[in-house]
């Protein structure tokens, strides 16, 4: 098991399209594996391989307290969306920061297991909201696209600022 390293905005990587997993083998259950451990000991809720430079449609989530209910979702297909909600969003690749999404309320989802077998997930709350976070990543998407310029150039510029304080720390 492994800590990975994870890319941060304006990072470019976190642009790139993830392609499809083929190969359901050992190395992509080591990479879920990693993940799982990086997401954790980052104390998020969810990550994509896009966010540790790796470009596979590959996704792992924990919404529970716990931290006993991993979910990992290969070459995830959203089926269906239904309602609205606004979500306070967080994002490994911007730490610190956070700012108010509207995404459906209800997913349904169809991905495959680390083996390969087909599984549907219906999510809702904020367990549609991380999943439909981590399937934006795969498409080369962040969270801070969904806000209008004026927010996003003012939270940007908060996320300049800590890391200029963090260097001089």
């Amino acid at each position: 098991m492994a800590v990975l390293p994870i890319l941060e905005f304006p990072d470019p990587r976190l642009r790139i399209r993830a392609e499809p997993v083929r190969a359901f083998d050992a190395s992509l259950q080591q990479l879920v594996t990693d993940m799982f451990e990086t997401m954790y000991g980052a104390n998020g809720v969810g990550l994509a391989a896009t966010q540790v430079n790796v470009h596979q449609r590959v996704l792992v989530a924990d919404m529970s307290d716990e931290r006993n209910q991993p979910l990992a979702l290969i070459n995830p297909q959203i089926l269906e969306k239904d309602g609205s909600q606004v979500y306070q969003e967080g994002c490994l690749s911007f730490p610190g920061l956070y700012a108010d999404v509207t995404r459906a309320l209800r997913v349904r989802v169809r991905a495959q297991d680390v083996h390969g077998g087909e599984i549907t997930v219906e999510a809702d709350g904020p367990l549609a909201v991380c999943i439909q976070h981590e399937m934006d990543h795969l498409e080369g998407k962040v969270f801070v696209d969904y806000l209008s310029s004026l927010k996003r150039a003012l939270l940007l510029k908060r996320l300049d600022k800590q890391r200029k304080q963090a260097a001089t720390a």
